[in-house]
């Protein structure tokens, strides 16, 4: 084997359970085609182990993660675990502890779908709209006061805003998402910041759109778009809307990576739909497509290429799970991607 790479799998709540172990079938055989060696070193963090430790990880969580070549994360959530404790206790709390500030969400049409579009959604990923800055005066009164501030700092966004412009491919167009004529202060420092991190990247074309119209054009024309660069909160709806173009949150993948450490986690960007969790119909394309940019990021793009090949020739084929109108089970998917990688 030409090397062998340490994957840290955290399957979570729900249907990551079930989405997981799919996606790492699919990693082991692009590892045995491209002739490398994968470890996977399983952690059972999430709300199962807070009903067993009232911690959704262990106080070394972010180093086994730190440690290892990459994560693969399946989903967090559990209707007896309030939100705030499962999305904080994990996933946002791996995002700041490691600084992974950067949120990678590519959007692709669906083979076969008509007209056709490719974009990358670059979110800042520890800062803005979700720093958890708050709180709540006088509660149960008349007077109940909440408070939440968003915080942006000019390196945080320089950092991200760089990145995009690097990510812009050849000929191609960067969109800043702003929201100045409303938040001056905040939106105007990121723009402000932009446009210094423009002057350094003179052969790239770029453009500052408000997020209502970007909401817009990505419905009317998403073609238009190449590479965009948001905020934490404005990033995260408008990669929800992309998943929507591509007809499902079941299809989407992300990344959170920091490219100086090299840490990186991999995750769907669906929740842990406890409404159908245990049935065996949840959608693994968007764990799977996750698991191709875990291969991208650990130097293995051949790898990464062939899942890709492999889950668009799915689609094409008409093989589609439930979210997609058809009626192939969880592994079924997974069995049909390792079918067309073979």
């Amino acid at each position: 084997m030409a090397g062998r790479h340490r994957i840290c799998v955290i399957p979570g709540d729900g249907v990551g359970a079930e989405v997981i172990p799919q996606a790492l079938r699919v990693l082991d055989a692009a590892a045995a085609a491209c002739g490398f060696g994968l470890e996977f070193d399983q952690r059972p963090w999430g709300s199962a182990y807070f009903r067993e430790h009232c911690l959704m990880m262990p106080p070394d969580a972010a180093q086994v993660v730190a440690d290892a070549d990459a994560t693969l994360f399946g989903a967090v959530g559990s209707p007896d675990v309030p939100d705030a404790i499962t999305a904080w206790g994990l996933i946002l709390s791996l995002r700041q502890q490691l600084e992974l500030y950067l949120n990678l969400r590519p959007v692709r049409a669906v083979p076969g779908a008509a007209g056709g579009f490719a974009m990358l959604i670059v979110r800042e990923n520890t800062e803005g709209e979700y720093v958890g800055t708050g709180g709540r005066l006088y509660a149960g009164t008349d007077s109940e006061t909440a408070t939440h501030t968003s915080v942006f700092t000019r390196r945080g966004i320089e950092r991200a805003v760089d990145y995009a412009f690097r990510a812009v491919p050849e000929g191609g167009l960067l969109t800043s998402v702003t929201k100045s004529n409303a938040l001056p202060h905040t939106m105007g420092l990121w723009d402000e910041v932009t446009a210094e991190v423009a002057a350094r990247h003179p052969d790239t074309r770029w453009e500052r759109m408000h997020v209502d119209a970007v909401a817009y054009q990505m419905v009317r024309a998403p073609e238009r778009f190449d590479v965009l660069v948001a905020s934490n909160l404005f990033g995260d709806i408008l990669s929800d809307l992309g998943a929507g173009l591509q007809g499902t949150l079941g299809l989407a993948a992300s990344g959170n990576v920091n490219p100086q450490s090299g840490v990186g986690i991999f995750e769907p960007i669906h929740g842990s739909a406890p409404d159908i969790a245990g049935r065996g119909v949840a959608n693994p394309l968007g764990a799977i497509n996750s698991a191709a940019m875990l291969l991208d990021h650990i130097g293995r793009a051949d790898a990464a290429e062939l899942v890709r090949a492999a889950v668009d020739a799915t689609l094409s084929a008409r093989i589609t799970p439930a979210d997609l109108g058809g009626r192939h089970s969880t592994r079924e998917m997974g069995d049909a991607v390792l079918e067309r990688m073979a």
